[in-house]
């Protein structure tokens, strides 16, 4: 079994990742287990460069804030700013801190100077405007798809003044405060004024779908797929802030739910555009369930991958990443009978397999689940394996 194992791994280049899939596709996720670890990343963006220069691959998307993620998509577009403010307020999660994250943007950067437009590399983040400790105020996003269509269209079309908004949203401590996350009644979420405002953001998505070849016209797509994006995440905060303030048992269940149909609905628009590399980790990528303990208690969601998967297709390509040591994490050698184990054992560092071959070399044996001592980092689930497209495996992740 070992040799037939073996023969199913690669090195992780393009011309391997590729010879996986019938044909491109236009959304290639590739996952990572755990955050934080430069050396991941640093196969992200030479994987990025290969399918970027043999490929035709134009974009990259990653897990961060879809609107602060505008403000990289202007610097490796335009020069916009500078490289220490981009990654300053270009990222969420923290994400600006990464020096493989600096150098993708710079190396975009110096890729499209003095390219023309169409042949430019994107950045997009297709996360909503979350962290963990709570969600942002809707106000970005509102008044920046208001003004967009202020600019546009006559005014006697729009559903509500600048001044209305601003009165409804009132101050933005007040959407974004901690405590939210954890205490229904801290959320404004269910206020008369966020439901009012819920109506509003719908009129106004309503709105520029109505008056989408004009703007078209009279911007460009660009500034029309801008505005998309605004009123998404608009209403997709919206949404998120109304469940914020639930008291039933599935609260937690619709929160992690919306976060991913979030991300869902970014990735579907990305896939309109040229093809794309898309990072983030294994849990939003793949098209099998999602599920994590909260409280003492399972929830259970469809993932960003899974919803994404289930309108692409074979569009759709999903590469999982295994590792077998993090030893600055306490994760040690993995046992011989885990799938991160019986990849352990080939010779290279780091390599991508064909999951079906893999499946298939495993002749219907599952192998055992990896416990992680480490609660950052999650494990290949044994029963996904028909779900993952390949498997890239890092032997021995070093500390960044």
């Amino acid at each position: 079994m070992a040799t037939d194992i073996k023969d199913t791994a690669h090195p992780v280049e393009a011309t391997a990742v590729m010879g996986l899939f019938p044909a491109r596709p236009r959304l290639l996720a590739l996952g990572e287990p755990t955050h934080g670890e430069d050396a991941l990343l640093e196969l992200r963006n030479e994987l990025f460069r290969q399918l970027v220069e043999q490929e035709g691959y134009r974009t990259i998307a990653i897990e961060s804030d879809c609107m602060m993620g505008l403000v990289v998509d202007d610097y490796v577009t335009t020069g916009t700013g500078t490289l220490d403010e981009v990654m300053e307020h270009g990222f969420s999660h923290g994400w600006g801190a990464s020096a493989a994250n600096r150098e993708l943007v710079r190396w975009m950067r110096a890729h499209n100077d003095g390219r023309p437009a169409p042949e430019r590399l994107r950045f997009a983040g297709f996360d909503g405007p979350l962290e963990i400790t709570g969600a942002a105020s809707p106000r970005q996003a509102l008044t920046a798809l208001h003004g967009c269509l202020s600019a546009g269209v006559d005014a006697d079309l729009l559903p509500c003044t600048t001044e209305t908004l601003d009165r409804l949203l009132g101050a933005d401590d007040r959407w974004t405060t901690p405590a939210a996350m954890t205490d229904p009644a801290e959320s404004v979420g269910q206020s008369a004024e966020a439901r009012e405002l819920r109506l509003l953001a719908d009129d106004l998505v309503a709105l520029l779908d109505e008056q989408t070849p004009h703007i078209i016209t009279a911007t460009s797509r660009d500034e029309w797929d801008r505005a998309r994006l605004y009123g998404r995440t608009a209403t997709g905060l919206l949404r998120y802030h109304f469940w914020m303030a639930d008291t039933s048992p599935s609260r937690m269940t619709r929160l992690v739910g919306l976060r991913d149909s979030m991300m869902a609905a970014n990735l579907l628009v990305l896939a309109e555009r040229d093809p794309a590399l898309i990072h983030a980790h294994n849990g939003h990528l793949q098209r099998d369930k999602s599920s994590m303990r909260m409280g003492g208690r399972l929830v259970e969601w469809w993932s960003a991958g899974a919803l994404v998967s289930s309108r692409l297709g074979e569009e759709y390509a999903f590469l999982a990443t295994g590792l077998g040591t993090i030893r600055h994490q306490g994760v040690d050698t993995p046992s011989p009978d885990t799938v991160e184990g019986l990849l352990y054992a080939l010779p290279e560092d780091r390599y991508v397999v064909d999951a079906h071959r893999l499946a298939a070399a495993l002749g219907g044996a599952q192998p055992a689940p990896r416990v992680s001592p480490y609660y950052g980092y999650a494990p290949l689930e044994p029963a996904h394996l028909a779900g993952y497209d390949g498997i890239v495996y890092v032997k021995d992740v070093p500390q960044s």
